[in-house]
């Protein structure tokens, strides 16, 4: 009886420390910077599609759905909500807050609802970009945060310019109540970049500027405001709030008197405080597609887009969301060097270390710098671990809707994850798609067949990366390889069986696809796990 006694003790206060405790989990470097968005015109790409793209960096939700289009027989409004991005299912309510409603339209088109919603059955994309803007600009008091006007311009619009106008409209209407953000419009013909902030605490509304990328460019957001000078007379390139001048007076912003940059106005410079309308990611990007432009990273003004040296393919905008600056300047642990014995020459080399990898936490990295200072940098990467997902959007003006637009999406960090491709046409995704996997680990969360593999990696990246390297080129190479016998089977289908008999393959190949990919990263994991079992 006194055993039981002090064995019920002894767990009661175990528990009770456990519970106590705060457990301080691993954090990346870098954290507070969120979201890459690339974009290409159709003459800027090797095969005419539009493309656009997003990471969505930071603990966001990792579920996704596909939302049906829906027809009403009589008028009737939709909700509009806050909180959502951080939720853990299509049925969470948790943290979520209803902002008002809008009356609703007749009738919506499909769309793909990912934490940010980026692409309808219309050929219809976005990608998103935080960046931040003045404090002086926000209002809580506005209806829409950025993922749900989103949400509402694929259930209504069609094209890039129809949707920055009718976020324009809405916003002046219900106000915008979120930080700054920067949107990228695709549709098969054309891709903008839309930057908004609130007008202030005392005003319902918003201030925006759109700018049109030419269709030979490439343009690139990392957190920073990337807009600067406006032609409003030019509607073909340009587009902007009726008080976007007048905001940033009456603001303080701008005297009036010089000429009128939009980043310089709304806000005031990149996140590291420099006064400039870019940081690393743009700079490194637009000059790793551009380098004959010799851009410096020591000027104030980085240009808008440019003109790549050479025509990117959806391959290549893939591999630009996976860099982590291996090999250049950039890198943040190019000083991680031991020494070890060329088997060819048998000659020692340098080479950086088995154990070093290019997402360091946030404990490692500032215990090896206290070791000796300057050991590594903490330069900003465009993949991160901390990405929820990401997407490539391919825009064919030359294909039907359903299979001309293709969202090649991937989870976890995009320069570790394979891509498995999402058509407009696309009815339903697998079930493990609808359960977020931020919050816990979960078998069920389609996040977590990747995730395994891909933080095992990193214990000694320098053994693991061919593998893994060679396992996202294979499906990468398989997507790219069957892409027109998907084209061609849907049209077959379309003809002969009718448009759900197409869309229903089109969701199974989704389906296999992706099932392919996650059973060889579990695989991966388990190779890893046999890799490291004496030890890390």
């Amino acid at each position: 009886m006194n055993r039981l006694f002090i064995f019920s003790l002894a767990m009661s206060v175990y528990c009770q420390a456990l519970i106590a405790q705060k457990i301080e989990y691993a954090r990346a470097e870098n954290t507070p910077e969120s979201c890459t968005s690339i974009m290409v015109g159709k003459k800027a790409s090797t095969d005419g599609s539009v493309m656009t793209s997003h990471t969505c960096d930071g603990n966001y939700r990792t579920w996704m759905t596909i939302v049906p289009g829906v027809h009403y027989e009589r008028d009737t409004t939709l909700a509009v909500y806050s909180g959502k991005l951080h939720t853990e299912s299509v049925d969470d309510r948790t943290g979520m807050e209803q902002k008002g409603v809008i009356p609703e339209v007749r009738s919506t088109y499909q769309y793909l609802n990912t934490g940010y919603p980026c692409l309808n059955e219309r050929q219809l994309a976005i990608g998103e970009s935080t960046i931040g803007g003045r404090k002086e600009l926000e209002n809580e008091k506005g209806m829409f945060m950025i993922e749900e006007l989103e949400k509402i311009v694929l259930q209504r619009c069609t094209t890039a310019r129809e949707a920055i106008r009718l976020i324009g409209t809405l916003v002046a209407k219900y106000g915008y109540g979120d930080s700054g953000e920067c949107l990228s419009f695709a549709d098969p013909n054309e891709v903008w970049q839309l930057e908004i902030y609130g007008e202030g605490p005392d005003k319902i509304g918003a201030v925006w500027a759109a700018v049109r990328v030419p269709d030979d460019e490439v343009a690139v957001c990392g957190n920073v405001s990337r807009i600067s000078k406006l032609d409003l007379k030019d509607s073909d390139y340009y587009m902007a709030s009726n008080n976007v001048y007048t905001v940033a007076k009456k603001m303080g912003f701008w005297d009036g008197k010089e000429p009128f940059k939009f980043w310089k106005a709304y806000t005031g410079g990149n996140y590291f405080g420099e006064k400039k309308n870019y940081s690393v990611r743009e700079y490194f990007l637009l000059d790793k597609v551009a380098p004959s432009l010799h851009l410096s990273y020591d000027v104030e003004e980085m240009p808008f887009s440019v003109k790549p040296d050479k025509q990117l393919s959806v391959t290549d905008v893939m591999a630009l969301l996976g860099e982590y600056y291996d090999g250049t300047t950039w890198s943040n642990i190019k000083n991680l060097k031991v020494t070890k014995k060329n088997e060819a020459t048998n000659v020692m080399d340098s080479i950086v270390s088995p154990v070093a990898n290019p997402w360091l936490t946030t404990d490692m990295a500032t215990m090896l710098n206290a070791l000796k200072p300057g050991t590594t940098s903490r330069n900003r990467l465009v993949a991160v671990p901390q990405c929820s997902y990401s997407h490539v959007i391919q825009l064919r003006s030359w294909l039907p809707d359903a299979v001309g637009g293709v969202a090649w999406m991937s989870f976890d960090n995009p320069a570790q994850s394979p891509r498995f491709p999402i058509f407009s046409g696309t009815t339903s995704l697998p079930a493990s798609f609808a359960i977020c996997g931020q919050k816990s680990h979960r078998e069920d969360a389609a996040i977590w067949a990747f995730r395994r593999a891909n933080k095992l990696a990193t214990v000694r990246w320098g053994l693991t990366k061919d593998a893994m390297n060679a396992a996202i080129h294979h499906f990468q190479e398989k997507g790219q390889s069957e892409l027109p016998y998907v084209e061609n089977r849907y049209k077959t289908l379309s003809n002969s069986k009718g448009e759900a008999e197409a869309r229903f393959f089109l969701t199974g190949y989704t389906a296999d696809f992706v099932g392919a990919e996650m059973h060889r990263w579990q695989e991966m994991a388990d190779e890893f796990w046999k890799m490291f079992a004496r030890g890390f």
